[in-house]
């Protein structure tokens, strides 16, 4: 099966979009006494906000949701990256909708701006991935229905290689010997923590302690043993020339993407967004869960998880509920891969024939029972530029890995305190 378009966008620590659509209210509430109806005051619509140009199995499952129990939902498209801002000028005027979709990682913000409501019924999550289901809860609630999930992996031209290898080590072996050739065997973003935490983590760092399910801001694990184990094995990569200078800063991704598209670059690190571009270039594409560190430890790459979450605004909480757990069943779940290519969290599809046989689909499945869900929490704004910086400083050979992280930690305990006052 051709790998087609797999789209991104989860996380705004790593893309922005732009392009503000139109939006439909949602908190108009109508009674009826129809049948069908598990409650006395029966609205007569929902409203939900879905991504640009991917409502149209949505509108499926909202036309047998209104025929089933009498409730209209209006499916507005909004992209997904202005739906947060949106939502906080429109809830409070009534203009709202009842359910709208966000990267996983900004519901701590959006909750605590009083924006978003926690589900009622936490146990309709059980279909879900246990990973996928920790990355919607916060302060010890769930706080949406997972869509789908994405998470980088090991990308390959088969052309160059013949399968995927097994451990960073071999990638080594590979690179040091294509060196000369002036190519190069793996080529990763290690200068951008989202891509670079699979490195930290692997080793050892932690960005917040795990406490009772629950995330710890003030234990930091990022200067750790593991952590500046993890920067070193970082450094090592560029000091030996096995990156191209270019792959630092914001043109480093275009760096990558031109080398692994001109077949100088055998093996890249990347993530679902970019098999599009890569198959328009002709790339013959490969796909698996990325090799294991050299110490023998998975590398633990980042994990977003695209939620519908309800809106603390809305006047029907029971009827959006029971339309999430319509649209992101099996059954439906599976239809948004076959349109979209976005990969649902659902535990069921994971053997699923359709999604085995696409490898991109099957690698970010295997990735992600290593993955760790991006941290929810608003503390975790705090932490991206600080580690950039570090990690910059690093692979540049102008701060030893130690230090690095430890002006990172401290930059980073210093804006949480500011930030918390």
């Amino acid at each position: 099966m051709k790998m087609k378009k797999m789209v991104a966008g989860l996380s705004t620590a790593v893309f922005a979009f732009g392009a503000l659509a139109a939006c439909g209210g949602g908190t108009d509430n109508g009674s009826t006494n129809e049948g069908g109806s598990s409650s006395e005051n029966k609205p007569e619509k929902i409203v939900i906000w879905e991504d640009i140009d991917k409502s149209e199995t949505t509108k499926e499952v909202a036309k047998a949701f209104e025929e089933e129990h009498g409730v209209a939902v209006e499916v507005v498209e909004v992209q997904m990256t202005d739906q947060k801002d949106k939502l906080a000028l429109d809830g409070p005027s009534g203009k709202g909708p009842d359910i709208v979709l966000v990267p996983h990682d900004q519901i701590g913000t959006i909750a605590d701006q009083g924006h978003l409501a926690p589900l009622t019924d936490e146990g309709a999550l059980e279909a879900f991935t246990d990973a996928s289901k920790s990355a919607v809860m916060f302060d010890g609630q769930a706080y949406g229905y997972p869509k789908s999930v994405e998470t980088p992996v090991l990308m390959y031209n088969k052309d160059l290689v013949s399968e995927a290898p097994a451990s960073m080590d071999d990638l080594y072996k590979l690179s040091t010997d294509l060196k000369d050739k002036g190519e190069y065997g793996f080529l990763g973003l290690w200068d951008n923590f989202y891509f670079a935490h699979g490195v930290v983590a692997g080793f050892g760092g932690y960005v917040f302690k795990e406490d009772g399910g629950a995330l710890d801001p003030t234990d930091i694990g990022l200067n750790n043993e593991g952590a500046v184990e993890g920067f070193d094995y970082i450094g090592k990569w560029y000091q030996e020339g096995l990156f191209p200078k270019g792959l630092i800063g914001e043109s480093g991704g275009q760096a990558m993407d031109q080398l692994f598209t001109e077949k100088k670059a055998h093996t890249v690190m990347n993530g679902p967004w970019a098999v599009d571009g890569y198959e328009d270039a002709g790339v013959n594409l490969g796909a698996s869960a990325l090799p294991t560190l050299p110490n023998g430890e998975p590398i633990k790459t980042f994990m977003g998880v695209k939620t519908y979450a309800l809106s603390a605004y809305t006047e029907n909480q029971e009827w959006a509920e029971m339309f999430l757990a319509e649209l992101t069943n099996e059954e439906n779940a599976l239809k948004m891969f076959e349109a979209y290519n976005e990969i649902p969290p659902v535990a069921a599809l994971e053997s699923n024939e359709t999604i085995t046989s696409n490898e991109v689909a099957k690698a970010v499945f295997d990735q992600a029972t290593n993955a760790i869900p991006m941290p929810n929490i608003p503390e975790m704004g705090q932490v991206w530029e600080p580690m950039a910086q570090a990690l910059q400083l690093v692979a540049t050979g102008k701060q030893d890995a130690q230090k690095s992280a430890n002006d990172a930690v401290k930059v980073i305990e210093q804006q949480i305190q500011a930030n918390n006052q």
